[in-house]
């Protein structure tokens, strides 16, 4: 289980402290797929990277399993079982897809389970196995080699920020299953993902409502997810209208 206790989180901007997350507090139990959505610059990403240990926060404290682990770099917390995909994958110039694979899964990995995990994420693997992780390489590419890099690692929490950016239509339905068979088939193993596509929210089964850097709303999906479809249907009819964001509760 992983638990934010009180997080806060301010950046200096043109001389004066802008707070981007205010006083958030969650847990994520074991076993469970969590999605946190959200308007956007409500502070999604940077709780993302906060769990993960690119950001760290400027008051409270995470504890995954019981241990503090708020001053924890990234590099620590993935040796303690956190995995992070970005929204925006490096790229490894010089390193091939299967050497990637291999030192996520931190132990042998053989030529057919590399192949397996890029299957997974729709990818064809005689295509890509031997390919450098570079700019040869297309976003929505790297976003797939990157969440089977997760899938190789099998972490007991895997956080995904926007998994859906950069997928076409074919490899999204294919995400979806991805995440449904990691929580099938990873015994204990809990998901987090940032998101605001509602087929994403529909297979959760906590929703956490994010808005100004604050939870405003978190709950069973059962609960949560009928007053945003609401939400969405207001926005499609507003942008009617007017064409703005495309986002939960944002026209």
């Amino acid at each position: 289980m992983i638990e934010l206790q009180n997080i806060s989180f301010a950046v200096d901007s043109d001389s004066q402290e802008k707070e981007i997350l205010r006083d958030v507090s969650l847990s994520i139990g074991d076993g469970k797929l969590v999605v946190i959505t959200g308007p956007n610059g409500g502070g999604k990403s940077t709780l993302a990277r906060m769990i993960a240990g690119v950001e760290k926060p400027s008051s409270g404290r995470i504890l995954f399993n019981g241990e503090d682990i708020t001053n924890l770099s990234i590099t620590e917390r993935a040796k303690k079982g956190i995995g992070f995909a970005f929204q925006q994958p490096v790229r490894f110039k010089g390193i091939q897809v299967l050497d990637l694979l291999r030192i996520a899964a931190g132990k042998p990995l053989s030529v057919g389970d590399a192949c397996n995990y890029l299957a997974q994420v729709g990818l064809c693997a005689r295509d890509y196995i031997g390919r450098e992780v570079n700019a040869s390489l297309s976003g929505g590419e790297l976003k797939r080699i990157e969440i089977a890099t997760v899938l190789a690692k099998a972490s007991s929490l895997s956080v995904f920020d926007e998994p859906e950016a950069g997928i076409d239509l074919w490899s999204f339905q294919n995400l979806i299953e991805v995440f449904e068979g990691m929580r099938r088939n990873i015994q204990g193993s809990s998901i987090l993902i940032i998101s605001h596509q509602e087929r994403i929210l529909s297979i959760a089964d906590e929703i956490v409502v994010l808005k100004d850097g604050r939870v405003t709303a978190s709950g069973p999906r059962e609960e949560i997810l009928p007053t945003l479809i609401g939400t969405q249907a207001a926005v499609r009819e507003c942008r009617k209208n007017v064409v703005k964001k495309d986002e939960v509760g944002v026209c």
